[in-house]
Protein backbone atom coordinates (compact mmCIF):
# COMPACT_ATOMS: atom_id res chain seq x y z
CA UNK A 1 0.00 0.00 0.00
CA UNK A 2 2.97 2.66 -0.29
CA UNK A 3 2.65 4.62 -3.33
CA UNK A 4 0.91 8.33 -3.84
CA UNK A 5 -0.82 8.99 -0.24
CA UNK A 6 -4.30 9.66 -0.56
CA UNK A 7 -5.58 12.16 1.98
CA UNK A 8 -9.23 13.61 2.94
CA UNK A 9 -11.01 16.03 1.35
CA UNK A 10 -11.48 17.86 4.68
CA UNK A 11 -7.80 17.37 5.95
CA UNK A 12 -7.05 21.05 6.68
CA UNK A 13 -4.28 20.27 9.19
CA UNK A 14 -1.83 18.48 6.54
CA UNK A 15 -2.26 14.97 8.18
CA UNK A 16 -2.17 11.96 6.19
CA UNK A 17 -5.12 9.81 6.21
CA UNK A 18 -4.82 6.43 4.70
CA UNK A 19 -7.45 4.99 2.16
CA UNK A 20 -10.11 2.63 3.60
CA UNK A 21 -9.73 -0.92 2.26
CA UNK A 22 -12.85 -1.78 0.13
CA UNK A 23 -12.85 -5.35 -0.51
CA UNK A 24 -13.47 -7.27 2.16
CA UNK A 25 -14.44 -9.92 1.78
CA UNK A 26 -13.03 -13.49 3.90
CA UNK A 27 -12.03 -16.79 2.88
CA UNK A 28 -13.53 -19.57 5.52
CA UNK A 29 -12.29 -22.72 6.57
CA UNK A 30 -16.14 -24.02 5.94
CA UNK A 31 -16.61 -22.06 2.72
CA UNK A 32 -19.40 -20.23 4.55
CA UNK A 33 -18.36 -16.60 3.49
CA UNK A 34 -18.75 -17.88 -0.52
CA UNK A 35 -14.80 -18.40 -0.33
CA UNK A 36 -13.84 -21.64 0.52
CA UNK A 37 -9.98 -22.07 1.39
CA UNK A 38 -9.57 -24.69 -1.66
CA UNK A 39 -5.19 -24.95 -2.58
CA UNK A 40 -4.60 -23.23 -5.86
CA UNK A 41 -7.51 -21.13 -5.46
CA UNK A 42 -6.38 -17.67 -4.61
CA UNK A 43 -3.74 -15.54 -5.77
CA UNK A 44 -1.42 -13.09 -3.46
CA UNK A 45 -0.42 -9.88 -5.03
CA UNK A 46 2.46 -8.00 -3.41
CA UNK A 47 4.90 -5.84 -3.83
CA UNK A 48 8.47 -6.76 -2.01
CA UNK A 49 8.79 -3.21 -1.26
CA UNK A 50 5.45 -2.79 0.28
CA UNK A 51 5.53 -3.42 4.07
CA UNK A 52 1.51 -4.38 4.72
CA UNK A 53 2.30 -6.60 1.78
CA UNK A 54 5.80 -8.20 3.53
CA UNK A 55 3.46 -9.14 6.37
CA UNK A 56 1.40 -11.68 3.83
CA UNK A 57 4.56 -13.44 2.26
CA UNK A 58 6.19 -13.93 5.81
CA UNK A 59 3.35 -15.78 6.82
CA UNK A 60 2.54 -17.83 4.02
CA UNK A 61 6.23 -18.87 4.09
CA UNK A 62 6.39 -19.43 8.42
CA UNK A 63 3.28 -21.16 8.12
CA UNK A 64 3.89 -23.17 5.15
CA UNK A 65 1.18 -21.88 2.77
CA UNK A 66 3.47 -21.64 -0.71
CA UNK A 67 2.05 -24.42 -2.32
CA UNK A 68 -1.74 -23.37 -1.35
CA UNK A 69 -2.10 -19.63 -2.36
CA UNK A 70 0.15 -18.85 -5.42
CA UNK A 71 1.77 -15.27 -5.45
CA UNK A 72 2.15 -12.57 -8.41
CA UNK A 73 4.99 -9.62 -7.35
CA UNK A 74 4.24 -6.40 -9.02
CA UNK A 75 7.16 -4.30 -10.32
CA UNK A 76 8.44 -1.93 -7.23
CA UNK A 77 7.95 1.25 -9.48
CA UNK A 78 4.62 2.31 -9.02
CA UNK A 79 3.30 5.17 -11.66
CA UNK A 80 -0.33 7.11 -12.11
CA UNK A 81 -1.81 3.96 -13.57
CA UNK A 82 -0.92 1.62 -10.18
CA UNK A 83 1.39 -1.50 -10.23
CA UNK A 84 2.64 -2.89 -13.07
CA UNK A 85 3.38 -6.57 -13.97
CA UNK A 86 6.43 -5.96 -15.52
CA UNK A 87 8.64 -8.44 -13.83
CA UNK A 88 6.93 -11.37 -15.70
CA UNK A 89 7.06 -12.84 -18.92
CA UNK A 90 5.80 -10.18 -21.82
CA UNK A 91 4.93 -7.90 -19.39
CA UNK A 92 1.97 -9.41 -18.12
CA UNK A 93 0.31 -11.36 -14.86
CA UNK A 94 1.02 -15.06 -15.86
CA UNK A 95 -2.43 -16.08 -13.63
CA UNK A 96 -4.91 -13.37 -14.86
CA UNK A 97 -2.86 -12.45 -17.83
CA UNK A 98 -3.43 -8.07 -16.87
CA UNK A 99 -0.70 -5.87 -17.54
CA UNK A 100 -1.84 -3.84 -14.38
CA UNK A 101 -2.86 -4.43 -11.14
CA UNK A 102 -6.03 -2.24 -11.76
CA UNK A 103 -7.43 -4.36 -14.06
CA UNK A 104 -8.32 -6.68 -11.41
CA UNK A 105 -9.83 -3.93 -9.34
CA UNK A 106 -11.94 -2.88 -12.54
CA UNK A 107 -13.04 -6.10 -13.45
CA UNK A 108 -13.95 -6.91 -10.00
CA UNK A 109 -16.03 -3.06 -9.57
CA UNK A 110 -16.23 -0.44 -12.71
CA UNK A 111 -16.84 1.71 -10.48
CA UNK A 112 -13.93 1.44 -8.02
CA UNK A 113 -12.39 4.97 -7.85
CA UNK A 114 -9.89 4.07 -5.24
CA UNK A 115 -6.02 3.24 -5.78
CA UNK A 116 -5.09 -0.36 -6.70
CA UNK A 117 -3.27 -1.60 -3.67
CA UNK A 118 -1.13 -4.05 -2.51
CA UNK A 119 -1.58 -6.98 -0.65
CA UNK A 120 -4.31 -8.03 -2.90
CA UNK A 121 -6.38 -11.66 -3.03
CA UNK A 122 -7.82 -12.36 -6.71
CA UNK A 123 -10.25 -15.82 -6.79
CA UNK A 124 -9.33 -17.97 -9.94
CA UNK A 125 -12.78 -19.56 -9.74
CA UNK A 126 -14.48 -15.90 -10.27
CA UNK A 127 -12.73 -13.56 -11.30
CA UNK A 128 -12.80 -12.03 -8.93
CA UNK A 129 -10.60 -9.30 -6.01
CA UNK A 130 -11.70 -11.16 -2.31
CA UNK A 131 -9.90 -8.92 -0.44
CA UNK A 132 -7.25 -5.90 -0.19
CA UNK A 133 -7.80 -5.83 3.88
CA UNK A 134 -4.17 -5.87 4.47
CA UNK A 135 -4.66 -6.17 8.50
CA UNK A 136 -7.03 -9.42 7.71
CA UNK A 137 -5.26 -11.18 5.36
CA UNK A 138 -2.39 -12.39 7.88
CA UNK A 139 -4.87 -13.63 10.24
CA UNK A 140 -7.12 -15.23 7.68
CA UNK A 141 -3.69 -17.48 6.85
CA UNK A 142 -3.37 -18.32 10.37
CA UNK A 143 -7.21 -18.89 11.22
CA UNK A 144 -9.27 -20.18 8.26
CA UNK A 145 -6.21 -21.72 6.41
CA UNK A 146 -5.13 -23.99 9.69
CA UNK A 147 -5.70 -26.98 7.59
CA UNK A 148 -2.68 -26.24 5.37
CA UNK A 149 -0.23 -25.70 8.16
CA UNK A 150 2.69 -27.15 7.63
CA UNK A 151 3.86 -29.79 10.78
CA UNK A 152 5.43 -27.52 13.61
CA UNK A 153 4.00 -24.56 12.01
CA UNK A 154 3.87 -21.42 14.69
CA UNK A 155 0.39 -20.61 15.89
CA UNK A 156 0.80 -16.92 15.00
CA UNK A 157 -2.49 -15.80 16.60
CA UNK A 158 -3.52 -18.09 19.63
CA UNK A 159 -7.03 -17.83 20.96
CA UNK A 160 -5.71 -17.16 24.80
CA UNK A 161 -3.05 -14.19 22.91
CA UNK A 162 -5.68 -12.33 21.17
CA UNK A 163 -6.06 -9.81 23.42
CA UNK A 164 -2.80 -8.72 24.28
CA UNK A 165 -1.56 -8.90 20.44
CA UNK A 166 -4.41 -7.24 19.04
CA UNK A 167 -3.90 -4.13 21.46
CA UNK A 168 0.02 -3.94 20.70
CA UNK A 169 -0.59 -4.06 17.41
CA UNK A 170 -3.13 -1.33 17.65
CA UNK A 171 -0.62 0.91 19.00
CA UNK A 172 2.04 -0.56 16.53
CA UNK A 173 0.03 0.34 13.58
CA UNK A 174 -1.26 3.79 14.65
CA UNK A 175 2.25 5.05 15.46
CA UNK A 176 4.98 3.04 13.96
CA UNK A 177 3.35 0.72 11.03
CA UNK A 178 1.32 4.39 9.78
CA UNK A 179 3.15 6.49 12.15
CA UNK A 180 6.16 7.18 9.57
CA UNK A 181 3.45 7.71 6.82
CA UNK A 182 2.09 10.30 8.64
CA UNK A 183 5.33 12.09 9.56
CA UNK A 184 6.71 11.29 6.19
CA UNK A 185 3.52 12.99 3.95
CA UNK A 186 2.71 15.34 6.74
CA UNK A 187 1.88 19.01 4.50
CA UNK A 188 2.40 20.76 7.66
CA UNK A 189 4.92 21.02 10.62
CA UNK A 190 2.63 20.74 13.43
CA UNK A 191 1.50 17.44 11.88
CA UNK A 192 4.76 15.83 11.27
CA UNK A 193 5.63 16.49 14.98
CA UNK A 194 2.53 15.10 16.40
CA UNK A 195 3.46 11.98 14.10
CA UNK A 196 7.61 12.08 14.64
CA UNK A 197 7.12 12.22 18.65
CA UNK A 198 4.49 9.87 18.91
CA UNK A 199 6.89 7.25 17.04
CA UNK A 200 10.14 7.59 19.14
CA UNK A 201 7.95 7.60 22.23
CA UNK A 202 6.81 4.18 20.99
CA UNK A 203 10.03 3.31 19.90
CA UNK A 204 11.23 3.68 23.25
CA UNK A 205 8.61 1.78 25.32
CA UNK A 206 9.78 -1.26 23.17
CA UNK A 207 12.96 -0.86 23.96
CA UNK A 208 12.59 -0.91 27.21
CA UNK A 209 9.83 -3.86 26.70
CA UNK A 210 12.09 -5.43 24.27
CA UNK A 211 15.05 -5.43 27.07
CA UNK A 212 12.73 -8.52 29.19
CA UNK A 213 11.11 -10.50 26.37
CA UNK A 214 12.21 -11.91 23.38
CA UNK A 215 9.23 -11.21 21.58
CA UNK A 216 6.66 -8.58 22.06
CA UNK A 217 4.35 -11.25 23.42
CA UNK A 218 6.82 -12.87 25.90
CA UNK A 219 8.61 -15.94 24.90
CA UNK A 220 6.24 -16.65 21.46
CA UNK A 221 6.63 -15.34 17.97
CA UNK A 222 3.44 -14.34 16.42
CA UNK A 223 1.48 -12.01 14.50
CA UNK A 224 2.73 -8.69 16.75
CA UNK A 225 5.96 -9.76 15.80
CA UNK A 226 5.07 -10.03 11.83
CA UNK A 227 3.66 -6.65 11.72
CA UNK A 228 6.51 -4.42 13.71
CA UNK A 229 9.44 -6.16 11.86
CA UNK A 230 8.15 -5.10 8.56
CA UNK A 231 8.82 -1.27 9.78
CA UNK A 232 11.71 -1.90 11.64
CA UNK A 233 13.80 -3.66 8.55
CA UNK A 234 13.03 -0.54 6.50
CA UNK A 235 13.57 2.33 8.98
CA UNK A 236 17.29 2.80 8.56
CA UNK A 237 17.24 2.19 4.59
CA UNK A 238 13.77 4.24 3.80
CA UNK A 239 11.87 5.93 6.99
CA UNK A 240 15.42 7.70 8.74
CA UNK A 241 15.53 10.03 5.68
CA UNK A 242 13.00 9.93 2.91
CA UNK A 243 10.16 10.11 5.66
CA UNK A 244 12.14 12.28 8.23
CA UNK A 245 11.97 9.75 11.25
CA UNK A 246 15.38 10.67 12.09
CA UNK A 247 15.55 11.39 16.00
CA UNK A 248 17.63 8.25 16.37
CA UNK A 249 18.08 5.08 13.83
CA UNK A 250 16.80 1.41 14.62
CA UNK A 251 20.68 0.50 14.87
CA UNK A 252 20.46 2.99 17.59
CA UNK A 253 18.41 1.12 19.89
CA UNK A 254 20.33 -1.86 21.13
CA UNK A 255 17.22 -4.00 22.18
CA UNK A 256 15.37 -3.11 18.92
CA UNK A 257 18.11 -3.64 16.78
CA UNK A 258 18.72 -7.10 18.22
CA UNK A 259 15.53 -8.17 18.15
CA UNK A 260 14.70 -7.07 14.50
CA UNK A 261 18.25 -8.99 13.44
CA UNK A 262 16.74 -12.01 15.39
CA UNK A 263 13.74 -12.01 13.13
CA UNK A 264 15.38 -11.08 10.00
CA UNK A 265 17.79 -14.44 10.75
CA UNK A 266 14.88 -16.66 10.89
CA UNK A 267 13.39 -18.38 7.74
CA UNK A 268 10.65 -16.50 6.60
CA UNK A 269 11.90 -12.76 7.67
CA UNK A 270 15.13 -12.02 5.80
CA UNK A 271 14.42 -14.41 2.60
CA UNK A 272 11.83 -12.24 1.72
CA UNK A 273 13.21 -8.92 2.47
CA UNK A 274 14.32 -7.43 -0.88
CA UNK A 275 16.35 -4.00 -0.39
CA UNK A 276 17.11 -3.10 -4.10
CA UNK A 277 12.77 -3.44 -4.35
CA UNK A 278 12.32 -1.50 -1.13
CA UNK A 279 14.83 1.33 -1.80
CA UNK A 280 13.98 1.64 -5.68
CA UNK A 281 10.16 2.25 -4.86
CA UNK A 282 10.27 4.93 -1.75
CA UNK A 283 12.85 6.87 -3.67
CA UNK A 284 11.60 6.72 -6.94
CA UNK A 285 8.11 6.64 -6.68
CA UNK A 286 7.07 9.35 -4.07
CA UNK A 287 8.66 12.48 -6.71
CA UNK A 288 6.47 15.10 -3.93
CA UNK A 289 9.40 14.03 -1.68
CA UNK A 290 12.14 12.82 -3.47
CA UNK A 291 11.61 14.34 -7.34
CA UNK A 292 14.98 13.86 -8.49
CA UNK A 293 13.81 10.21 -7.56
CA UNK A 294 17.91 9.15 -7.06
CA UNK A 295 18.29 6.49 -4.61
CA UNK A 296 20.56 7.02 -1.88
CA UNK A 297 23.99 4.08 -2.12
CA UNK A 298 23.68 3.59 2.17
CA UNK A 299 23.49 2.75 4.94
CA UNK A 300 25.55 -0.33 4.67
CA UNK A 301 23.79 -2.14 7.76
CA UNK A 302 25.16 -5.85 8.58
CA UNK A 303 21.91 -7.80 8.97
CA UNK A 304 23.33 -11.16 9.71
CA UNK A 305 25.50 -9.81 12.96
CA UNK A 306 24.44 -12.25 15.36
CA UNK A 307 21.58 -11.03 17.59
CA UNK A 308 22.89 -12.34 21.15
CA UNK A 309 19.39 -12.65 22.67
CA UNK A 310 19.28 -16.50 23.54
CA UNK A 311 19.55 -15.38 26.80
CA UNK A 312 15.88 -14.71 26.65
CA UNK A 313 13.43 -17.28 27.14
CA UNK A 314 11.91 -18.63 23.47
CA UNK A 315 9.37 -21.36 23.14
CA UNK A 316 9.98 -24.09 21.03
Amino acid sequence: MSGTPQFSAENAQGRFHRQANRFTSVITADGSSGYPVEPGRYQLYVSLACPWAHRSLIVRRLLGLEAVVGVTVVDPIRDDRGWRFTLNPEGRDPVSGAQFLGELYRDSDPEYQGRYTVPMIWDRSSGRVVTNDFPAITIMFETEFRRYHRPGAPDLYPAELRGDIDAINALVYHTVNNGVYKAGFATSQAAYEDAFDALFTTFDALEDRLARRRFLIGDRLTEADVRLFTTLVRFDAVYYTHFKCNLRRLIDYPNLWAYARDLYQRPGFGDTTDFVHIKRHYFQTHDQINPNRLVPKGPYIDWTEPADRSHLPERA
